[in-house]
C-alpha cells in the first residue's frame, strides 16, 4: 500500500475517533501525552538523516562548483515565495474580512518568552559536537554543523576519501531508518488525526472562530492546489519541457497530509526527502540542500497565517478601517518573522502571532494573541501544510531546472 494512502487512511480514521470521543480533561491529557509520543517517533531519525544527507549534499556540489550558486537560487526562490504568499494572505483577509471575535479578560494573563538572543547563541555552541545530542527540535545549529563539515571534505582527497566513503554510508543507512518510520506514519497519524478533531470540534463549538476557519482553509487549498501547481506549469525546464504540475502534486500527497495533522516541520522532513527521491528521482545533492533550506528559512505559510489571525485580532479590538500602511507594515514585520521560526518547528503559527504581537505597536497587543489560542491548533496545522508544499515544490524546482532530477530512474509512487 502506499504511503500517502496510509497517512490519509489513518488520518480519517483518527478524525473519525477524535469527533466521538468525549469532551473532557482526561481525553484532552491522554491525547496531548499521545501526541508528543507520536510526533517523538516521528523525528527519531531526523538529525542522522539530516547531517549525513546534507554534509555530502554540501561535498558533492562543492566538487561540482555549484554550492553557492544553488544555494543563491534556493535563496531567492524562498525570498520571492515569501514576499508572495505574505502579501497574498494579507490581501485575502482585507477583501474577505472574518466577523470580529469577542475580546476576553483572560487575555492579558501570559506572555511568551521568545528567548531570541538565547537561540541565536545555540547556533555555534562551546562545543562543537553538542549540537548533535540536543533535543532534535532547534536544527538550523545542525545544519551548520553539516555544512562547515561538508566544506572540510574537499580539504585534501587522500586523508578525507575514507570519511566521505564513511558518511555516505550512513546517509543511505540512514535513508533506509528513516523510510522505515514513514512506513508506519500511517499508525502515528491516528492519534495526531484523533487529537485535531478532538480540538477542532470543540473550536466549532465556540462559532466565533467560523468565518476564520473557513477563510484559511479556502485560501490554503487555492494556493497549494491551484496557483503553485499553476506556477510549476508555467516553468520551463533545461531540456525545454513543461512540467506536469499534477502529477508533483500527487507526488507530495503524503508529506502535505503528514504537515496539517502534526502541524511540525521537522516531523515532515524523513518522508518528504524519501518522496523527493522515490516518487521524482531528485538526487540527494539537491533534495537534501533544499529542503534543509526551505525547513529553516521558509515559513511563510505560518507567517502568513499569523498576519491574518492578527489583522482579525485589530479588528476585534477596534471597528476603525486598517490602513494600507498598517497592512504593508505588518505583512513586512510577518515577512522578518519568518526567518526566525526555525527555532519553533512546530507551533510556528502560533510562536509567530505572539512576536507580531509583541512587536507591532510598540507592544499595545503584546497579550491579545491569547484570544486565538483555542484554535491555535488549526493556525499550526494550515501555516505548516503551505511550509511544506512550498519546501516540496520549492525543492522539485531546483532539482528539476538545475538538471538533479534523474529521468532515467525508474520511478515509483509511494
Amino acid at each position: 500500500m502506499k504511503v500517502w494512502v496510509k497517512l490519509l487512511i489513518g488520518s480519517v480514521l483518527g478524525m473519525t475517533i477524535g469527533f466521538l470521543l468525549p469532551n473532557n480533561e482526561s481525553v484532552f491529557e491522554a491525547l496531548r501525552w499521545l501526541e508528543g509520543l507520536a510526533l517523538g517517533i516521528g523525528r527519531y531519525a531526523v538529525i542522522p538523516v539530516l547531517v549525513f544527507a546534507l554534509t555530502i549534499a554540501v561535498y558533492e556540489l562543492r566538487m561540482d562548483e555549484q554550492f553557492w550558486p544553488m544555494v543563491l537560487k534556493n535563496i531567492i526562490l524562498i525570498v520571492a515565495a515569501s514576499v508572495f504568499v505574505i502579501f497574498s494572505g494579507i490581501m485575502v483577509v482585507s477583501i474577505f474580512s472574518p466577523d470580529r471575535i469577542p475580546i476576553e479578560t483572560v487575555e492579558q494573563l501570559e506572555v511568551i518568552n521568545l528567548n531570541i538572543g538565547e537561540n541565536i547563541l545555540e547556533l555555534f555552541p562551546s562545543n562543537m559536537f553538542s549540537v548533535l545530542t540536543g533535543t532534535g527540535v532547534y536544527l538550523l545549529p545542525v545544519c551548520i554543523f553539516a555544512f562547515f563539515l561538508g566544506m572540510g571534505l574537499k580539504y585534501d582527497r587522500n586523508y578525507s576519501k575514507p570519511v566521505i566513503s564513511h558518511i555516505d554510508s550512513l546517509s543511505r543507512i540512514f535513508y533506509h531508518v528513516a523510510s522505515f518510520f514513514s512506513e508506519i506514519l500511517g499508525f502515528i497519524l491516528i492519534v495526531l488525526a484523533a487529537y485535531w478533531a478532538v480540538r477542532f470540534n470543540e473550536a466549532m463549538q465556540a462559532k466565533v472562530f467560523k468565518d476564520l476557519i473557513v477563510m484559511l482553509g479556502v485560501f490554503s487549498v487555492i494556493l497549494c492546489f491551484g496557483i503553485m501547481p499553476l506556477f510549476l506549469y508555467l516553468i520551463k525546464t533545461k531540456a525545454e519541457t513543461k512540467i506536469n504540475p499534477w502529477r508533483i502534486l500527487y507526488g507530495f500527497l503524503g508529506p502535505a497530509i503528514a504537515a496539517f495533522f502534526s502541524g511540525d516541520v521537522n516531523f515532515t522532513i524523513p518522508i518528504l526527502q524519501r518522496h523527493s527521491k522515490e516518487n521524482f528521482g531528485i538526487k540527494r545533492r539537491s533534495s537534501a540542500l533544499s529542503i534543509s533550506l526551505f525547513a529553516t528559512f521558509c515559513r511563510c505559510g505560518s507567517a502568513m497565517v499569523a498576519a491574518v489571525a492578527f489583522i482579525v485580532i485589530i479588528k476585534s479590538y477596534s471597528y476603525l478601517r486598517i490602513g494600507t500602511l498598517d497592512l504593508f507594515t505588518i505583512g513586512l514585520y510577518a515577512f522578518l518573522i519568518s526567518f526566525i521560526l526555525a527555532r519553533y518547528p512546530g507551533n510556528g503559527a502560533f510562536i509567530a502571532l505572539a512576536m507580531l504581537c509583541l512587536f507591532y505597536g510598540g507592544g499595545e497587543y503584546k497579550a491579545a494573541y491569547l484570544i486565538m489560542k483555542p484554535m491555535a491548533f488549526y493556525l499550526v496545522a494550515v501555516g505548516t501544510f503551505i511550509d511544506v508544499m512550498l519546501n516540496a515544490f520549492g525543492s522539485y524546482i531546483m532539482a528539476r531546472t538545475n538538471g538533479f532530477v534523474d529521468d532515467k530512474k525508474a520511478l515509483k509512487h509511494i
